[in-house]
């Protein structure tokens, strides 16, 4: 059965992650539980819609919208590191998250430096593509923090405090 903490820096907490079955007095999943994995699903969207945002103006911006040579460039190649974590964020793979919050800034640079240095519509173009970057490093980071926050979370509640 897939998890949704289904990579191996994360299997170890896998079972304690998942929705704990209601013990016998009858009580559900406490509302910060509820409230966290909303948030982990919610994050999750937003990283995969700007990653594919980003994908597709990367693509646009250097085929037909503004490309530096007539026609399109090369630098449409740009575009496929960003197509390598699809992958991993489809599959909800924590390691992909986390490293894809470092690549992200990569990106960064190379709008901030376009932004500045090319004529309109270039320029919007770059800072486009520094929005759509700063949008998906903050869903990778919130992701992150909110699915290990939830795992925690999941752990102490399938495994009370013993009375000493």
């Amino acid at each position: 059965m897939q998890t949704p903490y289904s990579d191996s820096a994360s299997a170890a907490s896998a079972a304690s992650a998942a929705p704990a079955a209601p013990a016998s007095s009858g009580s559900l999943a406490s509302p910060a539980l509820v409230v966290t994995t909303a948030g982990v699903h919610h994050s999750r969207r937003i990283a995969v819609v700007s990653l594919l945002l980003l994908i597709f103006l990367c693509l646009a911006w250097e085929l037909f919208l503004a490309p530096v040579r007539p026609g399109g460039s090369w630098l449409a190649l740009k575009a496929l590191p960003l197509c390598i974590p699809l992958a991993g964020l489809l599959k909800n793979r924590m390691y992909t998250y986390r490293w894809l919050s470092l690549m992200v800034w990569l990106y960064v640079t190379e709008g901030c430096v376009r932004a500045w240095s090319d004529r309109p519509p270039g320029n919007f173009l770059a800072l486009l593509e520094v929005i759509l970057c700063l949008v998906l490093f903050t869903a990778c980071t919130a992701h992150i923090r909110l699915r290990l926050r939830s795992a925690k979370l999941a752990a102490a509640q399938s495994n009370p405090p013993v009375p000493s």
